[in-house]
Parts: structure tokens; sequence; C-alpha cells
């Protein structure tokens, strides 16, 4: 192999290299998605439909009073664990990333942070179909079967 000849595939071969990882980067700057939430709505008035978004921060250890929400609600947590129950399931714990639902229906029994020493953030998401307060609180009747 000559002199020429070499120099010549070590450049080819960095060019290509070069490519490759150009390539590579490119594909590190695009998008990423995924569906963080899937599921169906109760029948709503489709010519009335208004969303809302609200950002719900809980200090370390706060907690929110037994309550419900008379729209469908999805939330999705973005930083620190909220613990949730709804009325007749487990309590659960969602962390960074998660996602939860409520029906109207649903007797929300706790929301809480689930941290004493960190705070927690959630958006809840609002899908109604009426002008109504987006959280009211329950009763004792409806916190127990």
């Amino acid at each position: 192999m000559t002199q020429w000849t070499s120099i010549s595939v070590v450049t080819v071969v960095a060019v290509s290299m070069a490519g490759i990882l150009g390539s590579e980067a490119a594909q590190d700057r695009r998008s990423q998605s995924r569906t963080a939430f899937s599921g169906r709505l109760p029948a709503l008035d489709g010519r009335r439909l208004h969303a809302t978004i609200v950002d719900v921060m809980y200090p370390p250890g706060g907690a929110n009073p037994a309550h419900r929400h008379p729209c469908p609600v999805i939330g999705y947590v973005l930083e620190g664990a909220v613990r949730m129950q709804i009325k007749g399931q487990p309590v659960r714990v969602f962390k960074p990333g998660e996602t939860f639902s409520e029906l109207p229906s649903d007797v929300h029994l706790v929301s809480a942070n689930a941290s004493q020493d960190a705070p927690a953030r959630f958006l809840a998401y609002f899908v109604c179909d009426r002008e109504t307060r987006l959280s009211v609180p329950v009763t004792d009747v409806e916190k127990w079967p």
C-alpha cells in the first residue's frame, strides 16, 4: 500500500465515521414521545367542551381534604411523589412521568405528598362540558360505603 493509498483509506474511514456520528447526534436532538395516558372519558356535551390544566404543588407533608371533581380529570406527576386514593380502591403512589385519572363519580379520599421532606407537583387536566368548580368537598356520608 502506498502512502497516498493509506491516507486515502484513513480519510474515507474518518469521513464515514464523522457521517455516522453526525447522524447519531442529529437523532439525539429529535424529540421523543410516549403516550402518558389513554383512556375513555364519560359522555360529555361535545359542543361545550372546555379544558383546564391546573399546576398542583404540595409542600413536604402537604395534603388536601377529601373531595370530588365534577368533570373528568387526568393527573400527570412532574416531580416528587403523590399519594392518592379513590374510594373503593387501594392507596397508590405516583412518581414523575406517571399518570392517574378520576371520573366525576369518584370520591378522592387521599390526595397528598408522599414525602415529608421534598415537595411534589403534578398537572391536573380537566375536561368539562359546563361551567363548574373543578373541585368540591365531600360529605362524611360520601367518604364511607
